[in-house]
Parts: structure tokens; sequence; C-alpha cells
């Protein structure tokens, strides 16, 4: 990996099943994405977008091709290997997955458990300030269930930030927010790109989110057909 690049996949093929079943997901998938850049991947259902999302994210095994993640190649990778890169890495997925037995703050707070043990009062503190960014300040102690569904994808958001992340992977962030929240935490997520480094791999069916994404990468079935730089 050069400096400029966090992210590069060369020739990534993948296959779901086995024997008949078998059949081809991703083909020859060559994409390079620049550091703290937000790059949204986009295309019809089907079109194996998460499937990429997952294989750049490490949360799913490289079969063909090459997938460079952070310096390190991930065909082949060990299961220690593997399991560092995820620390580097926030998650953002469409099912908030939150904890309902846990305020929004605590949700956020195990943001940072990965990140080894950080003393309680700091964890607090950061994530109110996250919560704040994502316009939920006032609901701190609140619990999952006294939240609509924008308010949980936000604490969700803030969960993935709060760690400080090299890279961002979001599947469908902004599915279930309305069109000022989404652009507020599409906002977020882009001035985080600029101040820290940090680099967002973002899956959307939301139109109007695409005026901020530096790069906007098109797959249909299994194939990048286009790739337009929003910056040239």
């Amino acid at each position: 990996m050069d400096s400029k690049h966090p992210i590069a996949a060369r020739n990534l093929n993948h296959w779901f099943g086995t024997g008949e079943a078998r059949k081809q997901a991703l083909f020859d998938i060559n994409l390079e994405v620049e550091l703290g850049s937000l790059t949204v991947l986009v295309g019809p259902s089907g079109s194996g977008k998460t499937t990429l999302l997952t294989l750049l994210g490490c949360l799913r095994e490289v079969q063909d091709g090459s997938v460079d993640l952070l310096g390190h190649e991930l065909h082949g990778a060990s299961g220690a290997l593997l399991t560092a890169l995820r620390r580097r890495l926030g998650f953002v997925f469409q099912a908030h997955n939150l904890h309902n037995s846990l305020t929004a703050r605590q949700n956020v707070v195990m943001g940072l458990q990965v990140h080894g043990n950080l003393p309680a009062e700091q964890a607090d503190a950061a994530a109110s300030h996250l919560l704040g960014l994502v316009g939920l300040g006032d609901r701190l102690d609140y619990l999952p269930a006294n939240l609509s569904g924008g308010q949980k994808q936000r604490v969700a958001v803030a969960r993935a930030l709060v760690g400080n992340p090299d890279i961002i992977f979001a599947d469908e962030p902004t599915a279930a927010l309305d069109r000022v929240t989404s652009a507020n935490v599409v906002a977020l997520i882009k001035r985080l790109g600029r101040e820290r480094g940090t680099t967002t791999v973002m899956v959307t069916h939301d139109n109007r989110i695409l005026d901020q994404a530096d790069r906007i990468v098109t797959l249909e079935e299994g194939r990048i057909v286009k790739s337009i730089d929003a910056n040239a």
C-alpha cells in the first residue's frame, strides 16, 4: 500500500455456495481508495456492493485476488491480523445493532472497548462529545426503546466514530434518516476525513448524499461499470 491508498483491491473475485450451487458475486474488481476520501458504492440490489464492502472491511474471507488494507494483505491473512485490523476500523450498518439494555452513551462507550481500558470518565466524555456532534446531546441517557429509528442510527454512527478509526465502512447508514439528518451525518464523516484523515467507504441507495461523495463507484452484476471522481 502506498500512503495515498489505505485500501486497494486488485483482480478481486468472490463466489457464494459450493458445487452446482456455486455462483460468482464479484468479477475482477480493481479499486483504489484515497486517504481521507468518501467513496460511495452504488448500484441496484444484488450488484455486489455489500459483498465488496465486507471483503474490504475484513468481515469476509478473500477467496481470489488481493485486498491491501492499511498496508496488509488480506488474502490468506491470519485470524490475529484480521482482529488487529478490525480494531482500526469503524462499522455502521443499516441495522443499528444497539444493546437495548444500555443507554445511548453506554452504547457509544462500547465502541471504545476494543481500544483497551480507557478511564471511564474519559470514555464517557468522548461518547458524550460524539453524540452531541450527531445531534443527540439531549439523549445521552435514553435507552434505545425510547429513541426513534433515526436516533438509533445516529447512536450507531457515533459508536463507529468514537474510536477515531482509520477507516469507516458504512452500509446504508442514512436509510432510516430524514434528509437533514442524512446530510449532517455524511457531512460529519467528511469533516473527519479532512481533519483526521479518516477514509470512508459507503454503500448507499440514497441519492440525496451523492453530492458529498469524493468518488462514486457504480456496480452492476458484480462488476465495476463506472467510477467517477467528483473532485476532478
